[in-house]
């Protein structure tokens, strides 16, 4: 906590959807309908790769933690977001607001360095097939996901202390639906320049560096698609990375458009809005892209819902 003007913040109060007020109960009934949707979709994903053995490869267990990922995402957000549609108070704590920007943050993270992971697994299927088995080993795919948390961890927790150790300003009202970096700051009375350098540093290693890995491993997928002779053949091998490609997309684009523009940029109207999309609609529609656009998941589903009759 930090004291300001004689009295302590104890709490920041959340101004998201305050421009809404006589349609908060009907964006509460929307966002728990897309909520609930988006849970069981990713509970029959991760369910359906766990009791398939046909879908025990390296792109279904990085499918897998992707769904986890996008659940647990969605656990650190969402739920508070509803209950303060309904509330009259919207507060949360000034420590519940660190914890919850630290988990998001590892999450998010974690997810960039994932889709790094997952780029790297479809290169080396389609430009390395023979030796798929032996370089995408169950070892190397938990040691991709291990070094995708660290990573998400050590910058979730370095950007966190460097924006709760900063002096906050008398007001303690936060325009935005959770405990973002940009909305934080803008609060904090004395910006230390070497924390902002430090902070878009650590953006530009968690988007940057993994969309540069992607675009490296998608020129060689590019390149070897090319040189396949069939033409069924090409739509083939570049099917299995279309949705991926999308998904990068979406997250890379979102995610840039907030962590890496100028400071002097931000809109807490535009970031309200984005962020919904990355926080109710990317996890709903992300694990939907790559089941159901792939037959060889869908199939699989299908046995598991037979094998589960009675």
């Amino acid at each position: 906590m930090e004291w300001v003007n004689g009295t302590w913040v104890r709490e920041f109060v959340f101004l998201g959807f305050s421009a809404l007020a006589s349609l908060q109960r009907l964006l509460f009934m929307v966002f728990l309908l897309l909520y609930l949707f988006t849970l069981g979709t990713n509970a029959i994903i991760m369910s359906t790769i766990v009791l398939d053995r046909a879908l025990h490869t390296p792109m279904y267990f990085f499918l897998s933690v992707l769904s986890c990922s996008e659940t647990s995402y969605t656990f650190v957000i969402v739920p508070k977001m509803l209950v303060d549609l309904l509330a009259q108070k919207k507060t949360i704590s000034f420590l519940g607001c660190a914890i919850q920007m630290f988990t998001f943050l590892f999450l998010g993270c974690s997810h960039s360095f994932l889709l790094a992971a997952m780029g790297y697994d479809r290169y080396v299927a389609i430009c390395n097939p023979l030796r798929y088995t032996v370089l995408m080993g169950h070892g190397v795919c938990l040691g991709l996901v291990a070094a995708a948390c660290a990573c998400g961890f050590t910058v979730s927790l370095v950007t966190t202390s460097l924006v709760f150790h900063l002096p906050f300003h008398s007001s303690n009202q936060l325009h935005h639906f959770f405990c973002d970096i940009s909305p934080v700051l803008k609060l904090a009375s004395h910006h230390s320049h070497l924390s902002q350098l430090v902070i878009f540093m650590l953006g530009v290693l968690v988007l940057v560096i993994p969309l540069l890995l992607i675009l490296v491993s998608y020129v060689r997928i590019i390149s070897a698609i090319l040189k396949i002779p069939s033409s069924v053949g090409r739509y083939k091998a570049f099917s299995t990375c279309a949705s991926h490609l999308i998904v990068v997309t979406v997250h890379y684009g979102c995610a840039s458009f907030i962590y890496l523009r100028p400071k002097s940029n931000y809109s807490s109207s535009q970031d309200t809005l984005i962020s919904v999309s990355y926080t109710i609609l990317t996890p709903l529609f992300n694990p939907m892209i790559y089941s159901l656009r792939n037959k060889e998941f869908k199939s699989a589903l299908q046995r598991t819902m037979r094998s589960l009759k009675p």
